[in-house]
C-alpha cells in the first residue's frame, strides 16, 4: 500500500483539489509509518524466537501485533490531523514543463521531523537494541557449547 500511495501521489496532486491532496498525503504518511512499525514488530518477533525461545506464549499474539502495527501509526496521524489538517498539502509549485512535479506530503518541517524522522529513529534504535541483544545471546550460547565440548574432551 505504501508503494501504491507513493506512485499515485503526484497524479492525485495534479487535480489541485486540497481535500484529495490531504487524503493522499495522509495515506502516504500512514503507510510509511506502518511499514516501519511492522519492521519493529519483526525485530521483537526475532528477539522472542531466538532469545526467549521457550515459555513465550503470548495470548492473542497476532491480534496484539496487528493492533500495534496498524494502530500506532493511526494514533500519530490522528494527532497530526487533530492539531491541524493543513499540515498536509501540496509540496511544490506547479511548473509548466512538468505537471507532475507536485507532491502531496507534510508541509511543516517541525511536524515532519517529529512524526516521521523521530518515529523512524526510535524504531531503528529499537531494532538495533534487539539485534545487539540477539547477537550477545547467540555469542553466549556458542561460548557455553565450546566450554562443554572442551570439558567432555578432557
Amino acid at each position: 500500500m505504501l508503494n501504491m500511495a507513493f506512485l499515485t501521489n503526484s497524479w492525485l496532486s495534479s487535480f489541485n483539489l486540497p481535500g484529495l491532496c490531504i487524503t493522499a498525503a495522509v495515506f502516504l504518511h500512514y503507510f510509511l509509518l506502518a511499514a516501519f512499525t511492522w519492521m519493529c514488530l519483526e525485530s521483537v518477533h526475532f528477539y522472542l524466537a531466538l532469545v526467549k525461545v521457550f515459555n513465550i506464549y503470548v495470548p492473542k499474539y497476532i491480534l496484539k501485533c496487528c493492533i500495534a502495527g496498524w494502530g500506532m501509526p493511526a494514533i500519530v496521524i490522528t494527532i497530526v490531523l487533530i492539531i491541524n489538517k493543513d499540515f498536509y498539502g501540496n509540496g511544490s509549485k506547479r511548473s509548466e514543463s512538468n505537471p507532475f512535479s507536485n507532491f502531496c506530503w507534510i508541509q511543516e518541517n517541525t511536524v515532519f521531523y517529529i512524526s516521521v524522522v523521530a518515529y523512524v529513529f526510535l524504531i531503528l534504535l529499537m531494532n538495533t537494541a534487539m539485534f545487539i541483544t540477539v547477537l550477545l545471546q547467540i555469542h553466549s550460547m556458542k561460548s557455553r557449547i565450546q566450554r562443554r565440548s572442551r570439558f567432555w574432551k578432557r
